[in-house]
């Protein structure tokens, strides 16, 4: 296992040399660089920061979309010595400068002049930050300079130290800190996670070790390079020496897809939660006989679900129905859709329903569902190739442990836990002993070894009458009805839970068309809508025992946001916030003599 992330990159460059390693749209089309180049202009990015001075252990941090420039900043900073500090391309003026403080970052790394934008409102209050690398644009001042100037300085750098990159490289070892990545902020003020060169070395081993990635794959990617998530596909993607396909931007994923037709597109739930609407949408409006067909064959899907969860077999002559005429086009399709080679999708970030997955799963395609924390370096557990146990997380990956607390917390401990929070002891002891990380989540591992998660522990409802309540279980069941897009249930410490509903306003407003909702209705307080989620609710309801059912709830007027506050950069939803913002609505709920839906 090589000692740092440089020199596992450089090793496969040096292997694979005009071999593709990017694939990347620029003014309309797609542009290939090979390993060789990567490497190239990763070194000069490198020595071009120690024209600057950057010293061995300097923080510098990445703010941006995710593409090649933000690669070579990594690979760059690496190369010099330095800690790459992640900032999400969506993070507010404050929060960059949180993080930038925090850190005590000496410089940034900026694609697009909104993101330095960000940087010149903050700039005042950050004294220690001596200035600004842009990918795109010209400087503006000399605190900025552009990235093509610290590559040129880099190689005119390299021909008076010849040496110097590879005596760097010889002193960084895998107890060397290499990233500081952030935590979301859910619950507090986020902490900077210390990721070691180590911790990413022991990902791309392991993760390799189980072929969810091979050397042959092309990978689609558009995760936020800010989160853990694809930082280990990074690691992965250097270890293996497959392609990396970088998408235009988020509205383009399918475009994008159909166009390098990848083989592995690692996402997070929101985005196969969106797919599936997206499908039963369309289908449950087809006209006619295919429209009966696609709902026959969901209703046989939903009940064999239902069965599959209490680990029985149910098989009605829907579900036959949509097996024999409804999937097989579905999964024609919609692989067509995904550019027609696609070999697996990867999902984390957050809880996957079990329904979503048996959804793909019957279209043929497969959905490896893995679980990992920002303090884990991500890939922790995940499902196999071949063995995939829907509902789970998989089993550890080779070289981790696992353990369950008496309180049902998950221990894990391993090559990918986190050396420490950067300068906050106490918060690293309340997590972290004997090698052993408390996740905060809570889980069961079952006879074949794979973990189950139930729910965050600080998440878990106790209600009035001391009953426990999974509130993501519910959440998650509720996202797969399509005219759902988020949800928050509430009710700790309350007699009963309630839920507040945002809506999926295309789904809802083509629904409304063919049920005499008029086109320009506040859909949130229609009364058709609001019966129709009603329906949604109530069939949740009668799965569930008396005291996890959901007595009441709203429909808000708008969804979740980033900008607001309510959803971190992976579109998980901060409870704390949306408490707080829909405080009095929540408190209505448990009036007396009050109904089943409110409006806020």
């Amino acid at each position: 296992m090589e000692k740092n992330l440089v020199t596992l990159f450089e090793a496969q460059a040096r292997a694979r040399g005009g071999l593709t390693a990017v694939r990347h749209k620029r003014e309309g089309a797609w542009r290939d660089v090979s390993w060789a180049e990567l490497a190239r202009r990763a070194r000069d990015v490198a020595d071009g920061l120690a024209a600057l001075g950057l010293q061995r252990g300097d923080r510098v941090a990445v703010i941006g979309d995710t593409n090649l420039e933000w690669i070579l900043a990594d690979l760059g900073i690496l190369g010099a010595g330095g800690i790459t500090v992640t900032i999400y391309q969506s993070n507010q003026p404050a929060e960059c400068q949180y993080i930038l403080e925090d850190s005590g970052a000496r410089y940034v790394f900026c694609d697009t002049d909104v993101q330095v934008q960000k940087i010149r409102q903050v700039r005042g209050q950050l004294p220690r930050l001596e200035g600004v690398v842009r990918a795109f644009g010209a400087a503006a001042d000399p605190f900025e300079r552009t990235l093509a100037e610290v590559e040129q300085a880099g190689a005119a750098w390299r021909q008076a130290h010849p040496q110097a990159h590879a005596d760097r490289l010889a002193g960084l070892g895998a107890a060397d800190p290499a990233s500081f990545i952030y935590t979301s902020g859910t619950t507090g003020s986020p902490k900077g996670v210390v990721l070691t060169h180590g911790n990413w070395t022991y990902e791309a081993w392991a993760v390799a070790e189980l072929q969810v990635i091979r050397p042959d794959d092309s990978i689609l990617m558009f995760l936020p390079m800010a989160h853990s998530f694809a930082k280990v596909i990074e690691a992965v993607w250097f270890g293996t020496g497959a392609t990396a396909a970088f998408v235009e931007s988020l509205d383009k994923i399918i475009e994008n897809a159909g166009e390098v037709r990848p083989t592995i597109m690692p996402a997070v739930p929101r985005i196969f939660e969106k797919a599936f609407d997206a499908v039963l949408a369309k289908g449950l409006a087809a006209p006619g006989l295919k429209g009966r067909l696609f709902k026959t064959a969901m209703d046989g899907f939903e009940a064999w679900v239902q069965a599959k969860e209490l680990g029985k077999e149910r098989v009605t002559l829907g579900f036959l129905v949509g097996r024999k005429l409804v999937f097989p086009k579905l999964a024609a399709a919609l692989s067509e859709k995904f550019g027609g080679r696609m070999r697996l999708f990867v999902s984390g970030g957050a809880p996957l329903s079990p329904k979503i997955g048996w959804f793909f799963s019957q279209v043929g395609l497969t959905i490896l569902e893995g679980y990992g924390l920002t303090e884990t370096s991500a890939g922790t557990f995940i499902n196999r190739p071949g063995d995939n146990r829907i509902g789970t997380v998989g089993p550890p990956v080779p070289g981790t442990e696992v353990r369950i607390a008496e309180d049902g917390e998950v221990l894990v401990k391993g090559g990918g836990v986190m050396k420490e929070y950067y300068n906050a002891p106490a918060a690293t002891a309340e997590v972290l002993k004997d090698g052993w990380l408390a996740t905060g989540d809570i889980g069961v591992v079952d006879a074949a070894g794979c973990l189950k998660i139930t729910d965050r522990k600080k998440d878990i409802i106790v209600t009035a009458g001391g009953k426990n309540v999974a509130p993501q279980n519910l959440e998650n069941e509720l996202k797969t009805d399509p005219l759902i897009s988020q949800v928050m249930i509430h009710g700790d410490k309350r007699k009963f839970l309630s839920a507040l509903v945002t809506l999926n306003e295309e789904a809802v407003r083509a629904w409304g068309a063919e049920h005499g909702v008029a086109a320009g209705a506040r859909l949130a307080e229609d009364p058709k809508v609001v019966a129709r989620i009603q329906r949604a609710i109530d069939e949740l309801n009668a799965r569930q025992a008396s005291y996890s059912t959901i007595k009441r709830f709203a429909i808000l007027p708008r969804d979740f946001t980033q900008e607001s506050g309510e959803l971190t950069p992976t579109l998980k939803v901060k409870r704390k916030v949306v408490s707080r913002n829909y405080q009095a609505l929540l408190d209505g709920f448990y009036d007396e003599g009050t109904g089943g839906a409110r409006s806020p």
